[in-house]
């Protein structure tokens, strides 16, 4: 097998840019509704959509590699390094390490990149490893670095990176790449998937490539817009993870990456479309208590609340009256009372009857599909 950084013209990929211009085009136009919408929310929802988003990609994009963190604590680290109120919990070693990595990304969108801004984003998400020859720097062992599956004895080679020792010279390489080509005006979406592939290809981190490389991709489309994107990537990703490393994988084995760039670029609107209906929902959420906040009490307030928090994909199936006894701490008869009181001002939707009873926000964010490729999906409120 011939590795694309095998090939002599490496790393000049072959693509198509005019098939991607559509692409391309919606996203900058669903960029700047996104924009304009924001202006539409609290500064307080603002503040919890960047701290939900960013907890969320940091819950994903470790979740596209099989580690599975605590998202409370994430939201906490994340919270913290913004200089939010937070619950003090102790945050593990993993979930601060990724949060901080992507408050930094975040933070420093603007800055061109450079071998020591990503030796420090490896240094966050070693964070408390010890399995790790090389932390903070690129890898140096003498062994093949291997994309492989299957068992033991008869292991599948997905990809083969460059030896360690080529990695800094490659890397280098790389890095003047990404700073001219932002001088260049590349299209954006294309700018970002070319860095992605690039960026894995060489996999110059003996561990986090897979996570760094997502986060060169969002530091490419903040430059882009000359704002931090804010979209739902890692998520997008995480949702059709087989056709990620199908497109990721037809990638490596050569220089034409026209498959990717097209998969790269769905997903990216993809992304686009669930955060907007993320926004959609705060705008809803203000209108809501605009109309209702005066005639709710407490312990409507409470429950109301608790159902916002779950942001746009709801309360599954509803809430019903165990729900809101248990997160009011109200009797029974009271509960009643309350729901129906809020049915009768027009605060909640009520469907079914008896045991089937249950109880929606009467809000006019409906659902929304998002198509992933490979994979649609409807998210309702």
């Amino acid at each position: 097998m011939t590795w694309n950084w095998q090939h002599k013209n490496w790393p000049n990929f072959i693509y198509d840019a005019a098939k991607l211009s559509e692409h391309e085009s919606q996203f900058l136009h669903k960029a700047g509704i996104m924009h304009g919408s924001l202006k539409h929310i609290a500064d307080d929802d603002k503040e919890g959509l960047r701290v939900q988003l960013l907890s969320e990609e940091a819950y994903k994009t470790s979740e596209i590699e099989g580690e599975i963190l605590n998202r409370d604590s994430l939201q906490s680290s994340i919270r913290r390094h913004f200089g939010l109120k937070t619950d003090n919990r102790r945050i593990p070693a993993a979930e601060q390490g990724i949060a901080e990595m992507l408050v930094d990304l975040y933070k420093t969108y603007d800055e061109p990149l450079g071998h020591q801004r990503l030796f420090t984003w490896h240094e966050m998400l070693t964070n408390g490893r010890r399995d790790l020859q090389d932390m903070g720097r690129y890898r140096t062992h003498i062994e093949p670095m291997q994309i492989v599956s299957g068992p033991l004895q008869k292991p599948e080679v997905h990809f083969e990176a460059p030896p360690s020792k080529d990695v800094p010279e490659e890397m280098a390489q790389f890095i003047s790449w990404f700073n001219e080509s932002r001088k260049d005006d590349m299209p954006m979406l294309l700018r970002s998937g070319i860095a992605h592939v690039y960026f894995e290809s060489i996999h110059p981190f003996e561990d986090g490539n897979g996570r760094i490389g997502r986060a060169i991709s969002e530091k490419s489309l903040s430059q882009g817009l000359k704002r931090p994107t804010l979209i739902a990537l890692a998520q997008a990703i995480e949702r059709s993870k087989k056709a990620y490393y199908t497109a990721l994988q037809a990638g490596n084995r050569g220089l034409d990456i026209q498959d990717w760039l097209e998969y790269f670029c769905q997903t990216v609107l993809s992304a686009q479309d669930y955060t907007q209906s993320m926004i959609d929902f705060l705008i809803e959420k203000g209108k809501f208590y605009d109309r209702f906040s005066d005639k709710l009490n407490e312990r409507q307030s409470k429950a109301i609340a608790r159902m916002f928090e779950e942001g746009i994909e709801g309360f599954k199936g509803g809430l019903s009256a165990e729900n809101y006894i248990s997160i009011t701490d109200a009797p029974r008869a009271t509960a009643t009372r309350d729901l129906q009181g809020l049915v009768e001002i027009g605060a909640f939707k009520k469907t079914g009857e008896r045991k089937y009873t249950r109880y929606y926000l009467n809000i006019k964010h409906e659902s929304v599909k998002v198509t992933y490729p490979g994979k649609a999906e409807t998210i309702s409120p």
